[in-house]
């Protein structure tokens, strides 16, 4: 038996929960998956709370399979995992600032989320935080942000330096904290939906997805062939759109404009595309539980025709133009190195992960519908510099060109949405893990006998990809962080919630 069938099998099955099973566990059995995960042989996939509970998602990533383990918190409290596993130590301090439920044992106990400002709590002023200490001769410290030059969400970035060389990097975020999962506590489904596809705007295809297969999931229904195809063909656009935008700005942020101005016509391409297939340039409001939104005309497939016809065409241009550009690979080759190690220990998804050797994606190792049905390849690299992770990008631009001829040519025909059930007499729970352009997004839902919201956890991959950043920029120059820190591009919003 592998060690998440046997953690499950020390567990109290929930019936209710699909399609993968949640547990309650009691606090041996909670301790060891614990050290489970500190030995590497499971993947965090998420760690939320929930009233006088804390649930941990674990994924096997050899035998494609995951489970939710859920443990009572009766005196409040619940043993530690980031004391043997560090991914978890965030995930425990933002439980604590939503919850008040007290991680023992915990390495960290600074608040994450709460900066002191929020109503009904203690008053701090803002630069009552106690970064983390660096000790040496001749260091230095240069504080960054929260508010930055150009139009970007807030984050705050401690660097410690000796001369030019950084030693360490300590990041503070929250500071777009919305209340997400506050709002969807007894939102209708329609409301909360609309929700989840704003917990980060430029992932709101694949969050909507997400919500949706999880609220299928508990309602135990499932979407017309069609409504997959047309949701497969939102979220590659959306990919494709995130990648021509992030291979333009890395290169711009290595003062190669030129890439940058390319890369931006061609986003703006499938903007438009998607704008006229969907009737919205980032397709927000699409994908809904039971299906989509409307249906694709024929217009809307002529024009993500053209798109794909040009991109074709005059991407492979750009590829050439970086791949000989010297004074541009010099930036970008052997700059911010994630260890594969890290990668797989921080369970790191999308280009992040693959650049450093995780060759993980949700569309094929959970092969969701309707890429069971489609053929595509996941690039992986070992290198883990900024150089790899634009090659991932690159070659994922050509695989999702590829997808989206395959869509268009196999759309079925029929409804593209259903019905939902009238609620039940019994709460229902569901999960989903969808893979956005980022990496996988992990949503977890519980309905009420009232069919509303009682509980919604959306996991964004920035979650396990922004501490491994502090990490890659270690022993660069200061100057190279903007391209570390854009070769990552994580997300704000969606870490922030």
């Amino acid at each position: 038996m592998t060690a998440l069938g046997d953690l499950i099998k020390q567990g109290k099955n929930v019936a209710t929960h699909r399609p993968r099973p949640r547990v309650v566990v009691d606090a041996k059995t909670w301790n060891l998956a614990a050290v489970v995960l500190g030995q590497g042989r499971l993947t965090l996939l998420g760690l939320w709370g929930d009233k006088a509970f804390v649930h941990m998602a674990l994924l096997d990533e050899a035998a494609r399979d995951f489970a939710v383990l859920s443990l009572a918190c009766k005196t409040g409290r619940f043993p530690s995992v980031g004391q043997t596993h560090p991914p978890a130590i965030r995930l425990e301090r933002t439980i604590h600032d939503l919850y008040g439920l007290l991680p023992e044992g915990a390495p960290d106990m600074r608040p994450w989320l709460d900066h002191g400002q929020w109503p009904g709590h203690r008053k701090r002023a803002a630069t009552d935080y106690s970064f983390l200490p660096a000790k040496g001769e001749h260091l230095h410290q240069i504080p960054v942000g929260p508010v930055h030059a150009g139009i970007i969400e807030p984050g705050h970035f401690r660097f410690t330096a000796n001369g030019e060389t950084v030693v360490r990097l300590e990041e503070r975020l929250g500071y777009v904290h919305k209340g997400v999962e506050k709002l969807m506590a007894g939102a209708d489904l329609h409301i909360a939906a609309k929700l989840a596809g704003r917990v980060s705007g430029d992932s709101t295809v694949a969050y909507a997805v997400a919500f949706a297969r999880a609220a299928e999931a508990a309602l135990g229904i499932e979407a017309p062939p069609r409504a997959h195809y047309l949701r497969a063909l939102m979220a590659e656009l959306e990919r494709l759109a995130n990648h021509f935008g992030d291979i333009g700005a890395i290169c711009n942020d290595a003062s190669f404009s030129l890439m940058h101005a390319h890369c931006g016509v061609l986003r703006e391409r499938v903007l438009r595309a998607a704008d006229a297939a969907f009737g919205h340039r980032l397709m927000r409001d699409c994908a809904l539980p039971g299906g989509v939104a409307s249906d694709l005309g024929k217009d809307g497939i002529a024009a993500i025709g053209e798109l794909v016809d040009e991109a074709k065409r005059r991407f492979p241009a750009l590829v050439n133009l970086y791949d000989n550009t010297a004074s541009l690979q010099d930036r970008t080759f052997g700059t911010g190195v994630l260890r594969p190690e890290l990668a797989r220990r921080f369970g790191a998804g999308g280009y992040i992960g693959r650049a450093s050797g995780r060759s993980f994606d949700a569309r094929r190792d959970f092969a969701y519908a309707p890429y069971d049905q489609l053929k595509f390849e996941v690039p992986a690299r070992g290198e883990g510099d900024v150089d790899a992770r634009i090659w991932i990008r690159i070659r994922e631009v050509e695989q999702s060109l590829d997808l989206i001829g395959q869509i268009l040519k196999r759309l079925p025909a029929g409804r593209f949405r259903a019905g939902l059930p009238k609620p039940g007499r019994a709460s229902r729970e569901g999960v989903a893990l969808v893979e956005g352009f980022r990496g996988d997004i992990l949503v977890w839902l519980r309905l009420g006998r009232d069919g509303k919201v009682e509980r919604c956890h959306l996991r964004d991959p920035s979650w396990f990809q922004w501490p491994l950043l502090e990490a890659v920029i270690e022993n660069n120059i200061v100057a190279d962080f903007p391209l570390c820190n854009k070769s990552f591009n994580c997300s704000y919003s969606g870490h922030d919630l």
